[in-house]
């Protein structure tokens, strides 16, 4: 964030519901559309000038599905996002929730981050996982249950040739989870406007597995479309 304000830009991060200081009542669905209208409705009462937005995986999907819905945004940048729907991220979805659900995020972390994170980052993580400690099922009233097991359902087959707006693709080569290259390649050639960056030694969690080269393509990317 410092170094986007230093730049003339500024950067707005947002809890889904249910995540972090997010609250929301229990009998709430936490649905893929309930989020991409929220989000809609934060763009609309914060009226950020010459907004772009930015979402990591699921994320990146909820951001392009509110694009396609009529909110106005100048560009658009998909962090591991693109995916193929089918049988292979069928499983993937159902598999992650039900991990996370009977052991919580420490058996999720400890089965996916060898295939999900870039070697640098998994020596670094190494030293607190896989302990002695019991797993522990994640509480269905939480709100990671409660969005797992709605994103479950999320509607991955949308209309890229309607992302009529500037799209930065990034993807980290060591996702060996989500990151089908030939799919990404597929997906990417259907946006009219994209541009592409490949990040060699970062897996899914690029943000947090390559912070400066983030920020670096995220100015590049603005001062583009500026």
């Amino acid at each position: 964030a410092p170094a986007l304000r230093a730049a003339g830009h500024g950067s707005l991060a947002w809890d889904y519901r249910g995540q972090a200081n997010s609250h929301t009542a229990p009998e709430t669905e936490l649905t893929p559309d309930l989020i991409v209208g929220d989000l809609e409705q934060l763009v609309a009462e914060v009226a950020p000038r010459r907004p772009v937005l930015v979402g990591l995986s699921i994320g990146g999907l909820f951001a392009a599905q509110a694009v396609l819905a009529g909110l106005e945004a100048e560009g658009l940048v998909l962090m591991n996002t693109l995916r193929k729907p089918g049988l292979r991220l069928d499983w993937i979805n159902e598999a992650t929730f039900r991990a996370i659900a009977n052991g919580g995020p420490a058996l999720l972390q400890d089965l996916l981050l060898p295939m999900l994170v870039g070697p640098e980052t998994l020596g670094r993580l190494r030293p607190g996982r896989l302990g002695d400690e019991p797993y522990r099922p994640l509480p269905p009233d939480s709100g990671v249950y409660r969005l797992m097991r709605h994103a479950r359902r999320a509607d991955w087959d949308i209309a890229y040739e309607q992302l009529r707006l500037p799209v930065l693709v990034m993807t980290g080569r060591e996702d060996r989870v989500f990151r089908v290259e030939s799919d990404v390649a597929e997906l990417t050639d259907r946006l009219p406007d994209v541009r592409k960056l490949e990040l060699d030694g970062v897996g899914h969690l690029i943000p947090a597995e390559a912070p400066d080269r983030t920020i670096e393509a995220l100015l590049g990317f603005a001062d583009e479309i500026a």
